[in-house]
């Protein structure tokens, strides 16, 4: 159990060996690691959905999404499961219900939870909490988490190729992230640290314990701390959280209800913030697809 994790990130990491994933609608666009290299952290392929018809005469919003091999295609995914995100796209946009907007799909590494760990919250653990964590995440000696080099990833890398390469609207107001679980995490994570960069965050079954072997409030208390004091006040970001009720998701109310507490406190109302309860559902990729189109429409709406 012990490298369970581990294992299965590196399983998920090579998604069958890089076969490009099939869409029901749309196209997809690879970009590989010797295409953008990173100088931050290890370089990995990105995919890219564009919805159908997409044309260069046009902008698109452009929405970032963690563990990317997960987005598209359970026939090309280690454990079968896909978010569907081109068909749930691809109706959300023919029905008017969100504006055009490219997916840029990011893959995991084995580093995943390293890299999806907010850095900056570690910073409020003790130190002997710290180093219950790291066992957890694989950190070694005083090593911390690789967030902050993930994050400048996509900023300084990634986000500049894609506005390049693709026809996008590259402002705040046309730029969001989204992810589960850890990804998360990563996803608020990124609009605390860049808030001129995001202008929303899709945070589903955020997985505020970040241990898969316990269920922590020390651990989980010091992401919400760090949400209460970086959390940009309401004004124009907007943010989504939802959770379920079993499996890892059982864990996540109490934390969700405190972060839920800091939303409120900072001023945010409907227009800019929901956060929803799913009973029932499973920490897995056929629960996010099938709630999937809710944190859609909330975020790119037109």
């Amino acid at each position: 159990m012990k490298y369970l994790p581990a294992i299965l990130a590196l399983l998920n990491s090579f998604s069958l060996f890089g076969q490009l994933p099939e869409v029901v609608s749309g196209k997809i666009v690879r970009i590989t690691p010797s295409e953008l290299q990173s100088t931050y952290l290890r370089s990995r392929s990105v995919d890219v959905w564009l919805p159908e018809g997409y044309d260069t005469t046009k902008k698109y919003a452009v929405l970032y999404m963690h563990d990317g091999q997960q987005l598209f295609d359970g026939k090309t995914t280690f454990n079968k499961q896909e978010w569907g995100v081109d068909e749930n796209m691809s109706e959300l946009i023919r029905t008017g219900k969100i504006k055009e907007t490219i997916v840029v799909g990011i893959w995991n590494t084995p580093d995943r939870r390293l890299e999806y760990y907010p850095a900056k919250a570690f910073n409020y653990l003790s130190k002997p909490w710290q180093d219950s964590l790291r066992k957890d995440v694989n950190l070694s000696g005083n090593e911390k988490p690789k967030s902050d080099a993930y994050l400048k990833y996509i900023v300084y890398e990634l986000k500049p190729y894609i506005d390049k390469n693709f026809s996008t609207r590259s402002d705040q107001a046309n730029t969001y992230i989204g992810g589960s679980s850890m990804g998360g995490l990563i996803s608020l994570y990124a609009l605390c640290e860049f808030p001129k960069v995001f202008g929303g965050a899709i945070c589903i079954s955020t997985h505020w314990p970040s241990s898969v072997f316990r269920n922590e409030p020390q651990i989980a208390d010091a992401m919400l701390k760090y949400m209460r004091k970086k959390l940009p006040k309401a004004k124009k970001h907007k943010i989504y959280f939802d959770f379920g009720t079993t499996t890892l998701d059982a864990w996540y109310e109490p934390y969700q209800r405190k972060a839920d507490d800091i939303m409120r406190k900072k001023k945010y109302d409907s227009t800019l913030w929901k956060t929803r309860k799913f009973e029932g559902a499973a920490h897995d990729e056929n629960a996010w697809h099938s709630r999937l189109p809710i944190p859609l429409s909330f975020m790119l709406a037109p």
